[in-house]
């Protein structure tokens, strides 16, 4: 059963030393990813998942390690061979060395069908009381200077899934259309149905703590009890 759930982008640019000294221009996101990740671990709860995209669908046995060396700098996450993708690694940063010891996790693939995503939040909610970190960017179109380039209908589907996060509305991000979502770059929609899988037809107290696209990029905190 979802107890609590917490929604992180995962930029590289949010580790400060790959920040350099652009690092203060995502202060305010690193305030509020800080506080989603603190509101999550004070809820009770058996179980701690982290879920985030990447190339396959699999789960990470152990305590899985990951770096950030392909981006710049070799900060690493976790001891041993480095075998996380960017968004679990971002994950077990903003976790810290004793949550992420302890937390499972899991790659969606980013072209996973949404049935599939379900599934998997369906399976990972599991039996007991499962606290879960879903690490999704939104849309990577949205100004001229974005990665993909400004896309007109990227904005409207970046604001219906900073609603749908506010409003803990798990109906709406199932909703998320795949093809449309690859269009228009969004490297959260699969991670963001594995939420709305996990939180079936509950209705969870929701708050958005951070909605900002500082480089074309959605970037969304949220919390949902």
């Amino acid at each position: 059963m979802l107890v609590a759930a917490a929604v992180c982008p995962h930029p590289p640019l949010l580790v400060p030393a790959l920040a350099g000294a652009a690092a203060p221009e995502l202060d305010g996101l690193r305030t509020a990813c800080a506080a989603a990740v603190e509101a999550l671990l004070a809820v009770e709860h058996d179980a701690l998942v982290v879920v985030g995209g990447g190339e396959t669908t699999r789960s990470y046995g152990g305590r899985p390690a990951g770096t950030l060396r392909p981006w710049g700098v070799d900060v690493r996450v976790g001891a041993g061979e480095p075998v996380l993708p960017l968004s679990l690694t971002i994950g077990r940063w903003l976790l810290g060395d004793q949550a992420g010891d302890r937390a499972a996790f899991h790659e969606v693939a980013l072209d996973a069908s949404t049935g599939e995503c379900l599934r998997l939040g369906e399976r990972l909610a599991g039996d007991g009381r499962t606290a879960l970190l879903v690490m999704g960017d939104g849309s990577a179109r949205l100004t001229e200077k974005a990665p993909g380039y400004l896309h007109p209908a990227a904005p409207p589907y970046n604001e219906g899934i900073a609603g749908a996060l506010a409003g803990g509305d798990a109906g709406a991000l199932a909703a998320l259309d795949p093809e449309e979502a690859a269009e228009l770059w969004v490297g959260g929609r699969a991670a963001f149905q594995v939420l709305a899988g996990a939180a079936g037809g509950a209705r969870p107290q929701a708050e958005l703590l951070e909605s900002t696209a500082p480089y074309g990029v959605g970037y969304f905190v949220a919390t949902w009890t």
